[in-house]
């Protein structure tokens, strides 16, 4: 029932942007953490490994959609208000805005304190070896992740939630785990993720260019769509590099660049031109670009199901 789903996801909205994150209470991705854990211990060894990602990927992004489908129609077939309320918890979880916003700006402060300081609270949120980074290379890797999550944490599940409803944005947080703890290039990932990789990228094509439009959008910079085009195709992901360029478009600096992944260097192509130094005024309007597209997506969802 899409009038359940609208005010569902208002609730669920507010609910993010009063508390974020919160760590006392379970939350279904922990849940997904040691679903794929088990099932990579399990799986991942032997041979066939692709094969066998393959299948627990696609098992368990299915299931995971199964499982809140029928949740949800007994929980309709019950109980209005109960189905409002689970829904929109669900919801609350699938978002991740007021946290991630959080986190950057932490990082900016951070450093106003101390570059070691800057060093460890940036790496709550990247994957990267961050203790030979500089000033600038803290404050671009927190910049350069908040354009990235902008689309996971908060476009892409609306995206799912308006295509395929609760289960869909449940079933997307899925893939968005299956891909943060099995994609990688490494020896024992390489095979056994590959699936998982190859599925994150299709389920984020479309949020990802989505994303950087409604970024140039909230600040009516539309004439910036010819960089983005130039530099988003420039990342090694298919995906990340439209609402990074976005971000790089309308702050005129610089990402990418050498990157050390404990040990091992990668060099990730340029993002922008402008190799400037980056300051607090950045991070704030990069929080402020996030938060202005995440109402905007939140009303043309809303709007979206209105019409339907």
């Amino acid at each position: 029932m899409d009038g359940v789903l609208i005010i569902a996801l208002f609730v669920g909205w507010m609910l993010d942007a009063l508390w974020g994150d919160p760590e006392c209470v379970p939350h279904p991705v922990v849940y997904f953490g040691k679903l794929i854990s088990r099932g990579e211990a399990l799986l991942n060894k032997g041979t066939h490994r692709m094969l066998k990602g393959a299948l627990m990927a696609v098992t368990l992004i299915a299931g995971t959609y199964l499982f809140f489908y029928v949740l949800i129609q007994l929980l309709d077939s019950l109980s209005f208000g109960v189905s409002l309320l689970v829904q929109a918890a669900l919801i609350f979880f699938g978002l991740a805005g007021k946290t991630l916003r959080k986190e950057v700006y932490d990082v900016f402060m951070a450093l106003e304190r101390s570059l070691d300081e800057g060093r460890r609270q940036v790496a709550r949120i990247v994957g990267r070896d961050t203790m030979k980074l500089s000033e600038n290379e803290v404050r671009k890797a927190a910049l350069e992740t908040l354009a990235e999550n902008l689309s996971d944490g908060v476009v892409a599940p609306l995206f799912w939630l308006l295509i395929l409803g609760v289960p869909g944005m449940m079933a997307y947080k899925m893939v968005n785990t299956l891909d943060s703890m099995i994609a990688y290039h490494s020896p024992r990932y390489l095979f056994f993720g590959r699936w998982a990789a190859r599925i994150d990228d299709v389920a984020n094509y479309i949020p990802a260019r989505l994303t950087s439009f409604l970024m140039l959008l909230a600040v009516g910079r539309i004439d910036l769509i010819p960089f983005v085009l130039r530099f988003g195709k420039k990342h090694a992901s298919p995906n990340s590099g439209y609402p990074e360029a976005a971000l790089a478009g309308i702050l005129d600096c610089r990402f990418g660049g050498p990157h050390d992944y404990f040990g091992e260097v990668f060099y990730k192509p340029y993002i922008g031109t402008n190799e400037r130094i980056l300051t607090l005024r950045d991070a704030r309007c990069a929080v402020s670009i996030n938060r202005r597209v995440e109402v905007i997506s939140v009303l043309l969802v809303a709007l979206s199901l209105l019409l339907m």
